[in-house]
């Protein structure tokens, strides 16, 4: 039996920053994995670990499921690797195929399945965490912790989260399983601040659309699970993407970014990490790219502290509107 070590372990010892994984693999195409992809998958892991980072984020469909696949060929090639770094996935997400149309499942059998091919791909005997990806309407909660559990007393895996959830369905997960969740992974950015959101407008009927759950990332923080934020960089709104068909907000936010990357003697890239990093939830931001300049600037967001002001003057820019 292998008991799963404390989250505080993890914020001990895993970095601040993850890496994701999506970008690996060749792209969003059925085409076979070619050397070049085993290259870069190579490329990428060096520069993350050399800039201190050694957790690596991925799914199943990264790809379609091809990023799993190159990250296993450098494991294959350097099985010391493994012992230095944490590895999470995830399931649940199934595209349209002949059966059906894009759906969710969070069956045990598929989890089972999906968990069976994943540490094939990835060439590991475990996963230290392990996602479920989109909570699933028709998932029976107390089927799913039964078999987390028997996978987590199995070894094959360590730990347990869950993805794009809110409180409450976490919360129905939790009270069946023998071992605390450990991850909740958002979209959560400066450009996507919903969750921010929610807690400035409670009470304020300017808020009612907004589409984030109540409580969450407070939920989260008192529970000791982990936020963990994809979408992180933004896809370079802020950072260098063409502004020719972007909102006033999104181009005021781009200078404004700059600017203060110029006063704090950095990128654009470590400012849009370093917002997400000043929030007290202690998010952990996954960053997707595969350009390695990006991967070394948003890393360095762990040295930069944004004053108050900055933090306030970035969410209000990139909201387009001041605060009620």
């Amino acid at each position: 039996m292998m008991f799963a070590l404390p989250l505080d372990h993890y914020l001990k010892n895993v970095s601040r920053i993850g890496f994701g994984c999506m970008g690996l693999g060749g792209g969003w195409n059925t085409n076979a994995i070619t050397n070049e992809d085993i290259k870069q998958a190579h490329t990428c892991i060096d520069t993350a670990l050399e800039c201190g980072i050694n957790f690596f984020d991925h799914s199943d469909i990264y790809s379609h499921s091809k990023a799993e696949q190159v990250f296993g060929k450098v494991l294959e090639h350097r099985p010391e690797l493994r012992d230095k770094i944490y590895i999470q996935s995830k399931c649940g997400i199934r595209f349209e195929d002949s059966y059906a149309p894009k759906r969710y499942d969070l069956s045990a059998q598929w989890i089972k399945h999906s968990l069976e091919g994943s540490l094939k791909r990835l060439n590991t005997d475990y996963l230290d965490i392990y996602l479920l990806h989109r909570p699933d309407p028709l998932m029976q909660v107390s089927e799913i912790a039964e078999l987390l559990n028997a996978l987590q007393h199995s070894g094959k895996v360590r730990h347990f989260g869950v993805s794009n959830m809110q409180q409450y369905q976490i919360s129905a997960l939790q009270n069946e399983l023998e071992l605390p969740l450990v991850v909740n992974q958002i979209e959560a950015s400066l450009k996507q601040h919903q969750w921010v959101d929610e807690g400035i407008y409670a009470g304020n009927s300017t808020g009612k659309d907004i589409n984030f759950t109540p409580g969450c990332v407070e939920y989260c923080r008192h529970n000791n699970i982990q936020i963990q934020s994809w979408g992180s960089l933004c896809q370079g709104v802020y950072s260098g993407a063409n502004l020719a068909n972007a909102t006033t907000a999104d181009i005021n936010t781009s200078l404004l970014v700059n600017k203060l990357a110029a006063i704090y003697g950095t990128s654009a890239e470590t400012i849009v990490i370093a917002w997400l990093l000043r929030h007290p939830s202690a998010i952990q931001p996954i960053i997707g790219t595969t350009n390695t300049q990006r991967i070394i600037a948003a890393s360095e967001g762990v040295n930069i502290t944004l004053t108050r002001e900055h933090w306030y003057a970035l969410y209000v820019s990139a909201k387009g509107q001041e605060l009620p």
